[in-house]
């Protein structure tokens, strides 16, 4: 046990909680708080969350898209699939699944006039580094290049 608080000691590494019974489970609704200080905020959003910094927390002032409005079929299992707008649709925030080393990814990779596709990915640790094995459920987001409005959100993984 030293020797992972050893490892980890110098990154700023969030560790999650199982939930009752051993498990991970993915928080479910929306969670809002103030960014950090160390957390870049965009000009003109009071509490946006630039694309490709996950943080913990739905920025605040985002907007859930309707259940209907997300397409998670073709992520596995227990992924988390919720997806939130802020400014003025154009930014997506998803929450993601991350563990150990590993850091959650987001990117649209098709914006047509019904969806938007959004590939998931998270990073690798570098070989022979030790990590935990936590998994994380960060917000992750998206910049889209125009607002999403009625389009439905295709959520996709990739390893």
């Amino acid at each position: 046990m030293l020797l992972m608080a050893t490892a980890c000691a110098g990154q700023n590494v969030p560790i999650s909680q199982p939930a009752a019974g051993g498990t991970s489970a993915a928080p479910t609704g929306s969670v809002s708080t103030s960014p950090s200080p160390s957390e870049s905020v965009l000009p003109g959003t009071p509490s946006a969350n630039p694309p490709g910094k996950p943080r913990l927390t739905v920025p605040e002032g985002s907007t859930p898209v309707p259940p209907n409005k997300v397409d998670a079929a073709a992520l596995p299992a227990n992924y988390p699939h919720e997806v939130w707008t802020a400014n003025g649709g154009t930014i997506l925030n998803i929450r993601a699944q991350e563990g150990g080393c590993g850091h959650a990814l987001g990117e649209a990779t098709e914006q047509a006039g019904d969806r938007v596709v959004v590939n998931l990915s998270e990073t690798k640790a570098q070989t022979g580094q030790m990590c935990t094995m936590d998994i994380r459920y960060p917000v992750i987001s998206v910049a889209l290049a125009a607002p999403l409005d009625q389009r439905t959100v295709v959520l996709k993984t990739t390893k």
